[in-house]
């Protein structure tokens, strides 16, 4: 059977011209299966890992339709939850429809809402943004969702998991019922199908494979390791020993976490690494994941908020430097090796306190890590940093007895020493309008009856 190719979709010579120039011939799975639910005009919901090709699932069919509105509002509205996955569907945007009359505009947060308002100046035909940006902007009156008729969220579950459900709910109030709802998400949770039942009327659903289950052509392995430091050791060791790790990505839990990996790596590989997360400029991050794309260095370091918005190719490992405490987002991360057909390795380093979310992993991808035995020539260093010390707090102080050096429980001294015998009101008599008014009631009682 001969295999299917982007001309069977029978799309605009324009765009097949593109696509060809991008060495692109053969659509991956998620690109075949979504074609027919897209261009029925459905709602549609894809279900499908990172790494398989899903912007262009939904990209093709919609530039296959596309139709010129001349009234200059936005037509297509792609709603995606990180800077860096703007900036890099807006890229694959304007390539496809650089031969045909369509206005992209990409925005974000971070850069001045004034100078994106005039972006607008001369109208756009399909928006792509962030949740947050784009509503903005709509209530600004900047632009009009009014005229959307088709609505795509990619990355519809890292969408709901940084919280940008209240800018979504807000924008959909802001757009025409009458229109249709492309979803695309990497894993199903229980917050997308609430969603789904919310807002969304019975999608199509388009499914490669179930929540949580690893890709197939990633290695996965994993070392019991004392603590961070001593896995600051090991990742030394692992760069020192293996030359096939030679585009690397680190993951760690947080940017203090992760500027403090790259701090102590950078000592050991001068100028190999960079780091990027959220506290970075977009100039940086852009500059650091080019220089990273291009090889010019080793490694990035980042955190789980740039798992989603990096579109990176060839990448040979994926180190978990500290496991995610949602299961799901393990499969975000080790989902940017292993791409395009290619094998690709994660490893994973679990502490004692770890071991609990490695397990929940497990159980998420129905698939046991394969544990490797600590290298012996990796020193363990034992000193700890500021988060894995245990703190003690003490409550109640005021209850500690101190019995020595004068402490809160001593001998009164004498002024302190005498026995309460009541105030005033208990020593005299009581006054006509005094304290005692049962006593007065009697004496005026006993007053009447003479």
């Amino acid at each position: 059977m001969d295999k299917i190719t982007f001309a069977d979709f029978e799309l605009p010579v324009k765009i097949l011209d593109v696509l060809a120039d991008l060495n692109l011939f053969e659509p991956t799975p998620i690109q075949e299966k979504s074609l027919k639910p897209i261009l029925s005009g459905r709602d549609v919901m894809g279900i499908a890992q990172t790494g398989t090709g899903k912007t262009l699932a939904y990209l093709l069919p919609v530039l296959k339709t596309w139709k010129y509105n001349k009234t200059g509002n936005p037509t297509v509205l792609i709603l995606v939850p990180t800077r860096e996955l703007v900036v890099q569907v807006t890229e694959i945007l304007e390539k496809l429809t650089e031969n045909i009359t369509a206005r992209v505009i990409g925005i974000y947060g971070g850069k001045n809402i004034n100078t994106q308002k005039l972006l607008f100046n001369d109208g756009c035909d399909i928006l792509v943004g962030t949740p947050g940006r784009v509503m903005d902007l709509a209530i600004d009156n900047a632009i009009s969702l009014r005229e959307v008729t088709k609505l795509i969220i990619d990355e519809f579950d890292e969408m709901l998991n940084l919280g940008f459900r209240p800018q979504l709910t807000h924008i959909f109030e802001m757009m025409k019922e009458k229109r249709q709802n492309i979803l695309f998400s990497a894993t199903m949770t229980e917050a997308v199908d609430d969603m789904l039942d919310e807002y969304f009327a019975s999608p199509v659903e388009i499914s490669l494979a179930k929540s949580g289950t690893p890709l197939e052509k990633i290695e996965q392995t994993a070392y019991k390791v004392e603590n961070f430091n001593t896995k600051i050791n090991l990742l030394e060791h692992l760069l020192k020993t293996n030359e096939d790790m030679s585009k690397v990505l680190v993951f760690a839990n947080n940017k203090k976490h992760a500027d403090l990996v790259f701090t102590k790596i950078d000592e050991l590989f001068p100028g190999q690494f960079d780091v990027i997360h959220s506290n970075k400029s977009q100039n940086y991050r852009l500059k650091a994941m080019k220089r990273f794309e291009n090889e010019e260095i080793r490694g990035l370091i980042t955190t789980d908020v740039m798992a989603r918005g990096l579109d990176i190719s060839d990448i040979t490992h994926v180190v978990n430097f500290e496991i995610p405490e949602v299961p799901e987002q393990y499969i975000h991360r080790i989902g940017r090796t292993g791409r395009a057909d290619k094998d690709g390795k994660a490893v994973t380093f679990v502490t004692k306190k770890e071991e609990t979310l490695a397990l929940d992993i497990e159980l998420l991808m129905d698939k046991e890590l394969q544990y490797l035995a600590f290298p012996e020539e990796v020193k363990i260093n034992p000193k700890k940093i500021a988060s894995e010390e245990e703190h003690v707090v003490m409550k109640n102080l005021n209850q500690v007895k101190m019995y020595e050096g004068g402490g809160a429980f001593h001998e009164k001294k004498d002024k302190n020493k005498k026995e309460n015998w009541g105030g005033p009101s208990k020593r005299k008599a009581p006054k006509k309008f005094g304290a005692n008014r049962a006593q007065q009631k009697a004496i005026s009682k006993s007053k009447r009856k003479k």
